[in-house]
């Protein structure tokens, strides 16, 4: 050949990728100008816990056809727990920057002023709402309300006590939820997909399984219960089998539940016109069957970060296609926006990468790139081929998942370079370990504040009911020297009717509550008992480290006018009738005026 006919076959190979890029677009804009989305993410679910990564202990045959019916990628990581990957997928920003350093007290907050999906699809023209674990922002301005969802249904804190009809919430308003959490939430979601089927709408389902406590309904767990697991967990760590079943068996049911916004979506002849995504949120919350990997939730090592990215879009993404090269959940606020054909319009950069041409292209343009998983002061570095783990020990993870063998002494410019661009990361986002945002209260925009048991300090004797905070109440109130509090910060000048959510022993009716905030002040007298048992146990099928949870009653305590600014926030028993002031779990705002 010569060279001349080499170019000729050149140009005519580049003239048929142009084409095909040309068409690609051609084909999206008469699909319709505005693809609606379903973003779908589990909680704690693994890597390995899906039939497709070979885990031969469990069937999801609905979430593997996600996939196969679509772009698969097998290098694609989020942080190590849940609140940072999900303030990086809202805003396709790194989390240190956003202000998030917990998972509960108020360190999952994403900072005010931060542009979220749910807000530039909204702005767009869609119809927004989120359903399950929002884990960024209980009080408005924080609260998915107030950061671009039109609809909220689920809880906004993290870890819940109960997944059969528990108290959850809907736009800020207490309400009891219906049957089984993640049946719950996909009901919600049928029914938002339903009324918007004439609408471009953006659907964020954040399921909250196989996170504990581990409860599933009896056809999934009876599969399990006597199941003998084929892959196991590989490491020296002991593996709770009981556990890993409980956690399969909750992984079906997330499975059954995409099934039915899959077929949905067929029945409303809008799969062909949807973007749907699948992920989990960090690696599995239990030592079980993970590819081999090294770690698990909490960990910055490959086995913690890493998991299922699938993405689907009937006839126009490929079917089928593998991507091997490297991404994160930064990258899904970019990827949709330019799928979606929408401009990016916010002041502070986007940190992830718009993922188009790995979906469409087969040998797309595509810069090596580096990406950083963070927690618990530990930073470890991923490129194509190796990560840096947190010691600065060097694997080579195309033939090591096991992180085995450190190989930093063979390649001491790769490890030195990456050791490097670890700490410029870390001097560039700045990760904290605390605070002094206060939680905020009155948001004019928004009719319902709450102010959990969870965001107080308790005082004197009180007790919180569990050292994981997310999903506690306060008990031991026996001294009127004690007391509880909140940093809060009015936000505007209003008038409120306030609730509290209480259980009371009949023998201790009759105590008379203070609640304060400057020189704002009210009273009130428990005048009823609830004297509610603890509750969870009975439908727990592996022991819990939560709190256990009780139905807690509200009692209308008054109404209070509150100026703006900020105060503790102060709740006092000025007598106790009995033996105890009322065990407390929140308290409900309500703005009149």
């Amino acid at each position: 050949m010569n060279p001349f006919q080499g170019l000729k076959i050149w140009g005519m190979i580049l003239l048929f990728v142009v084409s095909c890029k040309k068409a690609i677009k051609e084909e999206v804009a008469l699909k319709g100008t505005k693809p609606n989305i379903i973003l779908i993410m589990a909680d704690d679910q693994g890597w390995g816990d899906l039939s497709s990564s070979g885990n031969n202990n469990l069937n999801t045959p609905n979430i593997d056809a996600i996939g196969q019916n679509g772009v698969s990628f097998v290098n694609f990581f989020v942080q190590p727990v849940c609140s940072p990957t999900r303030a990086e997928l809202l805003t396709g920003r790194h989390f240190p920057r956003l202000g998030v350093y917990e998972t509960s007290s108020g360190g999952e907050r994403m900072n005010l002023g931060e542009t979220t999906l749910a807000d530039i699809f909204k702005e767009a023209g869609y119809k927004t709402a989120a359903y399950g674990k929002w884990h960024n922002g209980m009080q408005p301005p924080y609260h998915p309300n107030a950061r671009g969802f039109d609809d909220y249904y689920g809880f906004a804190s993290g870890h819940w006590g109960n997944y059969f009809s528990p108290m959850l919430e809907h736009n800020g308003e207490i309400v009891q939820g219906t049957g089984y959490l993640a049946d719950d939430l996909t009901d919600h979601s049928i029914e938002f997909m339903e009324k918007n089927q004439k609408n471009p709408f953006l659907l964020y389902l954040p399921f909250n399984t196989p996170h504990s406590p581990m409860q599933v309904p009896d056809a999934y767990w009876n599969r399990f219960t006597d199941k003998e697991l084929i892959q196991k967990y590989q490491g020296p760590e002991p593996e709770n089998e009981n556990f890993t079943r409980s956690a399969l068996a909750m992984v079906e049911n997330i499975d059954y539940n995409v099934g039915r916004v899959m077929a949905k979506l067929k029945q409303l002849h809008l799969e062909e016109n949807t973007i749907v995504i699948y992920l989990s949120d960090n690696g599995p919350n239990g030592w079980r069957y993970n590819g081999g990997m090294r770690g698990k939730k909490g960990s910055t090592d490959e086995g913690g970060v890493r998991t299922p990215f699938f993405v689907q879009w009937k006839n126009t993404l490929p079917k089928g296609k593998i991507v091997t090269p490297i991404a994160t959940a930064l990258d899904i606020l970019p990827t949709l926006s330019h799928l979606a054909g929408i401009e990016v319009r916010t002041e502070r950069p986007i940190d992830g990468m718009d993922l188009s041409p790995l979906l469409f292209e087969n040998d797309p343009t595509w810069k090596d790139r580096l990406i950083f998983n963070h927690w618990n002061g530990n930073t470890s570095v991923r490129n194509q081929n190796y990560r840096l783990d947190a010691q600065d020990r060097l694997y080579d993870m195309e033939n090591d998942h096991g992180q085995m063998r450190d190989i930093s002494a063979e390649y001491p410019q790769l490890t030195d370079s990456l050791k490097t661009a670890k700490a410029f990361w870390l001097s560039a986002v700045m990760p904290i370990e605390k605070d002094d945002r206060p939680f905020t209260l009155g948001d004019p925009d928004f009719e319902f504040t709450q102010l959990p048991a969870r965001d107080a300090v308790p005082h004197g004797n009180i007790a919180r009911s569990n050292r994981f905070p997310n999903d506690t109440y306060f008990t031991n109130w026996i001294s009127t020297d004690d007391f509880v509090t909140w940093d809060v910060l009015v936000l505007a000048d209003g008038e409120f009717e306030v609730q509290l959510y209480y259980a009371c022993a009949p023998s201790d009716v009759g105590t008379t509550l203070s609640l304060s905030h400057g020189r704002s002040r009210m009273t009130a007298k428990v005048t009823q008992a609830n004297d509610a048992p603890l509750k969870g146990m009975e439908n727990d099928r592996d022991p819990r480290m939560e709190s256990y949870i009780k139905d807690f009653k509200p009692m209308t305590l008054g109404k209070i006018a509150l100026k703006k600014g900020r105060a503790s926030l102060t709740l006092k028993a000025m007598t106790i009738a009995g033996e105890a002031a009322p065990e407390f779990r929140l308290l409900l705002f309500k703005r009149l005026r």
